[in-house]
């Protein structure tokens, strides 16, 4: 299916866990998440999107701050309202698919706005509704006209998920999206079969059924995810929110019957190796009951480079603290190095990288070894990489028994080595 101005193609542009506002404070790294959400608007503009669909993580917080909520909305205004028509013909009950909108309709359809990419939205657990009202950051967003709120799911014991029902020549296209629920009350809700997601009465099997949620999606224990095999067959495309690694280029699973993509986030939250993947947002073509997505690489994104090295390996005396501290320097240095030479192969790029990246460095200090002050170790990195305050991560290894202590030490799953 070609990129092209086709009127029977829906266009949309996808992608989760944008987290703006995130180390907002941080005098280096504070507007990172605006920065590449305005990249991502940007492309939603460049391609002539029919919409934008986001997976949830919109915000960090259930509460951004006040300069973060200010630049959200005015980066939403100067690119999704203006003159550009939207051929999207909603045919749904609005009042059912957007409940807690007075205003009785999405917001290209308001006759007070001028939208040109209208923005649809489910929350993530970072930016759930709570507190008086029962609100978030995404209610004030839509209430301002600058985007469309859904997917809210206010009896969590009995999930009925109603699709907007959305038009553009012949393709039909049924959206359905549910919000974060905590994992293990949407497993049981499940399992009492009191998950519905309703069907459209006239010509069920003509349309595009495209389902958005943001879950645990990997188990990561019992009842602390969502098995793919609970959600309704007969989906075509599940965009997963949630899961911050990268894996945007559909995989069809036969447990669902469906494909899945999951555009994994927009910026690195915590220093792990799935953060350190390329990150990308995807262009959705829907004709008919068919679809292609292809992938986009993010170009405003920080730089991530993440290793790993064993002490145990390296052959040095464990009471030398200095010349641990000597290898630990050159094994930075080396990935600083590294850093540098990829974003000079980026420079013939329309954007460049922020100067300074981010390292992770884990550090296995079995058989003896003693680790130090990581802060002051990264005082020496102070002008040159984004994290200095956390570049190295010491952990011991699983089951390890110290010969001097005799203690077996356990490993989170995080940290596996990539050698193993």
């Amino acid at each position: 299916m070609e990129d092209t101005e086709d009127l029977n193609i829906i266009k949309i542009l996808i992608a989760t866990d944008t987290h703006l506002g995130y180390m907002d404070k941080d005098p280096v790294r504070g507007n990172d998440s605006l920065n590449t959400f305005e990249e991502i608007l940007s492309i939603a503009v460049e391609k002539k999107v029919d919409m934008l669909l986001l997976g949830g993580d919109l915000f960090h917080d259930n509460k951004p701050s006040r300069w973060t909520l200010y630049k959200t909305m005015e980066l939403m205004r100067e690119y999704c309202l203006g003159e550009r028509p939207c051929f999207l013909e909603i045919l749904s009950d609005q009042s059912v698919n957007f409940p807690s909108n007075r205003f009785g309709c999405v917001n290209y359809e308001d006759a007070n706005y001028n939208v040109s990419i209208p923005v649809f939205v489910i929350h993530g657990n970072h930016d759930d509704p709570s507190g008086d009202g029962n609100l978030c950051a995404l209610d004030i967003l839509s209430v301002a006209g600058l985007l469309n709120y859904f997917g809210r799911a206010d009896d969590i014991e009995n999930i009925k998920v109603t699709p907007i029902l959305l038009e553009k020549g012949t393709t039909r296209l049924a959206l359905y999206g549910l919000g974060n629920v905590r994992d293990e009350r949407l497993y049981r809700t499940f399992l009492n079969q009191k998950v519905q997601f309703l069907r459209p009465v006239e010509s069920p099997d003509d349309w595009f059924n495209l389902f958005v949620i943001h879950q645990n999606r990997v188990n990561r224990g019992p009842k602390n995810y969502i098995p793919e095999s609970f959600l309704a067959n007969f989906f075509h495309l599940v965009v997963w929110g949630h899961e911050h690694d990268c894996f945007i280029e559909p995989e069809f699973r036969e447990a669902g019957n469906f494909y899945i993509s999951q555009p994994g986030s927009t910026i690195a939250t915590s220093l792990t190796e799935g953060e350190a993947l390329p990150k990308h947002v995807g262009l959705l073509q829907i004709r008919g009951v068919e679809f292609n997505l292809k992938k986009i690489l993010l170009k405003t994104v920080r730089p991530f480079f993440a290793a790993e090295v064993s002490l145990s390996d390296s052959g040095i005396d464990p009471h030398s603290t200095d010349e641990v501290r000597n290898f630990l320097f050159k094994e930075v240095s080396s990935i600083l190095s590294e850093a540098t030479e990829a974003r000079g192969l980026e420079e013939a790029g329309v954007k460049i990288r922020p100067l300074l990246p981010l390292i992770r460095l884990k550090v296995e200090y079995s058989g003896g070894y003693t680790p130090f002050n990581i802060a002051r170790f990264g005082q020496h990195f102070n002008d040159k990489v984004a994290n200095p305050n956390d570049i190295l991560l010491f952990y011991k290894r699983r089951g390890f028994c110290d010969p001097q202590g005799g203690h077996k030490y356990l490993l989170d799953e995080i940290f596996y080595t990539k050698n193993k």
